[in-house]
């Protein structure tokens, strides 16, 4: 049995959800870990982030989202709101603000992420994905997606990627 563990470092924008195709480097790290048959694992330890496989829609809003993206940005924006003052949601309260500060974080309004928490709640922050003959099993139209829900700030992000089998 074959166990690999790599990491892939992405970088969020900040003022909305940051969508990133990362098939191709899971798919390098599959290469590179000589499995055969197996499961690969894709895992974000970010608790305002999730992992999807999903169509690539091709397609682009100005701003640089997939239609695909976009429609999604668009319906969770009615179903969780974007947290854009304090006391539009329960969390954060004075006590995590209050943890904030003690953890180095630059401000309150770091806090006002609540909508990115209950988003990654939805979709859930791992894949995992099947290998046949050293490829993801995808499907015909399958591409793997790290998204990072929080607009709060730009900031770097990093991906978990677990490769077992043989």
């Amino acid at each position: 049995m074959i166990f690999c563990r790599e990491k892939i470092e992405v970088q969020s924008e900040g003022q909305h959800p940051t969508f990133h195709n990362i098939t191709e480097q899971v798919n390098e790290i599959v290469k590179k870990s000589g499995v055969r048959n197996g499961m690969v694992t894709v895992y974000s330890h970010h608790t305002t982030c999730s992992v999807m496989v999903q169509e690539c829609s091709h397609d682009r809003t100005y701003f640089g989202l997939e239609y695909l993206q976009q429609d999604l940005c668009n319906i969770m924006e009615r179903l969780v709101p974007t947290c854009r003052v304090e006391n539009q949601y329960l969390h954060p309260g004075p006590k995590h603000v209050e943890f904030g500060d003690s953890v180095g974080e630059p401000g309150p309004w770091t806090s006002l992420n609540t909508d990115a928490h209950l988003r990654s709640c939805f979709f859930g922050r791992s894949e995992c994905i099947a290998i046949e003959e050293g490829k993801m099993d995808l499907g015909e139209f399958g591409y793997t997606y790290f998204i990072d829900w929080d607009q709060v700030r730009a900031r770097k992000r990093v991906v978990q990627v677990m490769v077992m089998g043989e």
